[in-house]
């Protein structure tokens, strides 16, 4: 045991779990007003779901002994034979703060699809589709990247969740988005944030704790975890730079939502990159990032009609993924080989490659039929008297604002000017 190892793992395990209100912030300022509960409580309310999941049944599925190179084995059900030992003799950690620090990824995974539902998924509809998701789709994909599973055996590279968290979030997103259908009045009304301080303070809140998420994952404090926190940080400032420059070019003024998108797009595209490549390739996909996620939230969003979840996370996390077989080196790659930059060979690009598309197929068809089984239970969508009236009174019978609750625009206007 190392006890360096095990302070730095305690603190990255209480940044990642710092993430999850900051991702209610995040979204909780993106929605209309009437809406801003429902989405924050969706965050919260994970917390709750997804830790006993995992101790009862997740963690032992995700990094029990494995079965086929599909899933993992029973051994450690319940947290059975998960104590203050490490989990094997190369760790340094106890088993115990592993789970718990794998445990604040299963969480984060399925809050981060309630962008794509804003203001239209059902709470009990919510409850049972994170459930589902996290037992169906969440732990089978982490035991075949991290639990030895079959992706982890072609020698995918994904350091800290391009394919787990953010491809397999951001496309199940997508598919929910389409399912689900519009919100109320989405053509008419203008999907304008109601506090953009809330999205900058949940912003800030997933940029700390995400020196934790990527950092961490080297689960010891040595070097890898400090080029894995440098280049997280140097490709979040590329996309928030980035997306700075389209807006200023495309419409004349930058503004601070889309700075804050370019930089979670920056940190989503890193993530599965960020110990295998240089400071200066982190910088590339960060800004590469940006150009990418700001045409699929300005453009390919309104073709689709979906939410941003996919158009950041999503595709933030494909090209970061992508971006790991071009930008590796041979000092870096476990698998000791150069990229396509270094070497001119496809090998580590086709196999990121094949990974991103079995992730997008087995996703995609898993969280259709989940929503089709939760779709014959209880509704999916809210109904347009629930949406007109606001989720946060229809589900949680509360509001954020209860001052200016039903005053008109222009009153509650007047009564804060």
């Amino acid at each position: 045991m190392n006890y360096g190892d095990i302070a730095f793992m305690l603190f990255s395990t209480a940044l990642v779990f710092l993430m999850i209100p900051g991702l209610a912030f995040f979204y909780g300022g993106l929605v209309k007003r009437r809406h801003v509960l429902s989405i924050m409580m969706q965050s919260i309310a994970a917390i709750g779901i997804i830790s006993i999941l995992w101790i009862v049944i997740g963690y032992t599925l995700a990094f029990g002994p494995d079965i086929g190179h599909l899933i993992g084995g029973l051994d450690y059900a319940g947290l059975r034979g998960v104590g203050l030992n490490p989990k094997t003799e190369s760790a340094t950690i106890p088993h115990m703060l592993f789970m718990l620090y794998q445990m604040m990824f299963a969480i984060i995974t399925p809050a981060i699809m309630t962008g794509a539902t804003a203001e239209r998924l059902r709470f009990p509809a919510y409850i049972l589709l994170i459930s589902l998701w996290s037992l169906l789709i969440y732990v089978p994909l982490t035991h075949w990247v991290w639990g030895g599973g079959w992706l982890a055996d072609l020698g995918v590279l994904d350091f800290a969740g391009g394919i787990v968290v953010h491809i397999s979030s951001g496309f199940s997103a997508l598919i929910a988005a389409l399912y689900i259908g519009k919100r109320y009045h989405k053509d008419s009304e203008q999907a304008i944030p109601h506090n953009i301080p809330y999205v900058i303070l949940g912003g800030g809140l997933l940029w700390f704790g995400w020196f934790g998420f990527n950092g961490g994952s080297e689960l010891a404090a040595d070097g890898i975890a400090v080029l894995a926190s440098t280049t997280t940080h140097l490709s979040a400032c590329a996309g928030l730079l980035g997306w700075i420059i389209i807006e200023k070019l495309l419409h004349g003024k930058p503004t601070v939502l889309g700075a804050v998108s370019g930089m979670v797009a920056g940190l989503g595209a890193i993530t599965p990159a960020c110990a295998y490549v240089t400071p200066l390739a982190a910088v590339l996909i960060g800004l590469v990032s940006s150009g990418l996620c700001y045409f699929a939230v300005a453009w390919l969003k309104v073709k689709l009609g979906y939410d941003d979840a996919f158009g950041i996370h999503g595709i933030g996390g494909t090209w970061g993924t992508l971006a790991v077989g071009i930008f590796c080196t041979t000092a870096l790659n476990p698998n000791g080989a150069d990229g396509l930059f270094y070497s001119g060979s496809f090998s580590q690009v086709g196999i990121q490659l094949l990974a991103i598309l079995a992730t997008y197929a087995y996703c995609g068809v898993m969280t259709f039929l989940i929503l089709k089984v939760i779709s014959l239970i209880t509704p999916l969508a809210a109904t347009t008297e629930e949406q007109e009236t606001g989720l946060d009174i229809s589900q949680h019978g509360e509001s954020a604002y209860p001052d200016i609750e039903g005053m008109t625009s222009d009153s509650a206007w007047n009564m804060v000017n």
